[in-house]
């Protein structure tokens, strides 16, 4: 998945264009760049990229989300529903607005179930967050309309997707707003950083504001900007910033890359009966970076991953246990475990965590397997892997 396995000649010299006029701040200095303007110039980028009118540049995916759904207006007490998998950033980016994360089941695309969003409505619901995870979608249409009609803020969380696409659609351009990241271990990289796009223009704006402690970045001098309302520091530097634009313009290379080892592992697991994968809807495109199957059961499916570590079949997991990115083990987030004092709103919803039945998730996520894609492998090395992989699935059935 990650793009800092092909580092080159094209992020040496957007970085020391930085470096060689020494403006690592994206804002201001405007006489020492001699016209470098790394953020801004990623930004254009990021539209085209995503076929979307507005990106703001954030330090981080999470930082995506906080500053996606606070520019929507999403802050204390109201509710965000989203799915049991994903990483912990989802939770966290909600908790620190003083909104409610409402956990609920995935089907099998890996993401949320739409019956179970339903479900989940309540007065206090303010949007539906769907988290592309490794590299797919789920029923975009089906989400959409449910938070149509009960007029609901629709937000994509779509940072480990960049570069899948639904009904042509780049994902993350779907829903009122998308969020990417572009940190160490993402398709493409800036070190650290993130995205907030929209076609709404309020949002951006908010966004941009939002993002710099308030500043409204009106003129050419900084220290007369007025600041419309409270912000935050989410800013990239330059430096980050450098390295993601020359990563964005390799992307179709990259995705390139991804589908073709992905390709060549589901065509050899695909000759096995008890694998089958995740659904993808129709219309919809993955990015390539991660190969998601399913086997009979957990215990199939933990045989299994001690297989492939035992055979060297690294970047491979089953979630079910994992600490990052599955409910199962979220023990902080059910426990309210907060440096600061939390609301009483959203104890009650973490606590009732502890009892909830996601026997649901469990079934998708205890017979799931999620490898990695790498771009640095070299054809011969897929197709060995593929023989080692196929081989530890039948040895474990």
């Amino acid at each position: 998945m990650p793009g800092f396995e092909l580092f080159g000649d094209q992020e040496r010299k957007e970085v020391n264009d930085v470096l060689d006029n020494g403006v690592l701040m994206r804002y201001g200095f405007d006489g020492m760049r001699n016209g470098h303007w790394k953020a801004k110039s990623l930004e254009a980028e990021l539209e085209k990229t995503f076929h979307s009118k507005y990106v703001q540049l954030v330090s981080s995916g999470t930082a995506a989300v906080s500053v996606a759904l606070a520019s929507a207006g999403v802050g204390a007490g109201d509710e965000v529903i989203m799915p049991t998998f994903t990483f912990v950033a989802s939770f966290e980016a909600i908790l620190m607005l003083g909104a409610v994360p409402i956990l609920v089941d995935i089907d099998d695309t890996l993401t949320l179930d739409p019956k179970a969003v339903e479900a989940a409505i309540t007065q206090r619901t303010k949007a539906v967050m769907i988290v592309q995870m490794c590299g797919s979608m789920g029923d975009l249409d089906a989400l959409q309309a449910i938070c149509t009609k009960h007029d609901l803020l629709f937000v994509e969380d779509a940072c480990q997707a960049i570069g899948g696409s639904y009904q042509g659609k780049p994902l993350g351009s779907i829903g009122d707003l998308g969020c990417f990241s572009f940190d160490f271990v993402k398709t493409i990289t800036c070190g650290e950083g993130g995205a907030v796009i929209t076609n709404n223009k309020d949002y951006y704006l908010n966004a941009d504001h939002y993002s710099d402690h308030g500043h409204d970045h009106e003129g050419n001098d900084r220290g007369a900007e007025t600041h419309p309302f409270l912000g935050y520091n989410f800013r990239i530097s330059e430096l980050n910033a450098a390295v993601g634009l020359a990563q964005v313009k390799r992307l179709p290379e990259f995705i390139a890359l991804q589908k073709k080892h992905y390709t060549i592992l589901r065509d050899a697991l695909s000759k096995i009966p008890e694998v089958t994968f995740r659904t993808v809807p129709i219309g919809g495109i993955e990015s390539y970076s991660f190969l998601n199957f399913f086997l009979p059961n957990l215990d199939v499916s933990t045989r299994v991953s001690e297989a492939f570590k035992k055979n060297g079949i690294d970047v491979c997991w089953n979630y079910y246990n994992n600490n990052w990115h599955y409910v199962k083990k979220w023990h902080h987030l059910k426990e309210s475990k907060s440096l600061y004092p939390l609301s009483s709103e959203i104890k009650d919803a973490l606590s009732s965590l502890k009892t909830k039945d996601f026997s649901q998730s469990d079934h998708y996520i205890g017979r799931n397997i999620s490898c990695l894609i790498k771009l640095s492998w070299t054809e011969a090395q897929v197709h060995e892997r593929a023989s080692k992989m196929v081989k530890a699935i039948k040895m474990s059935l």
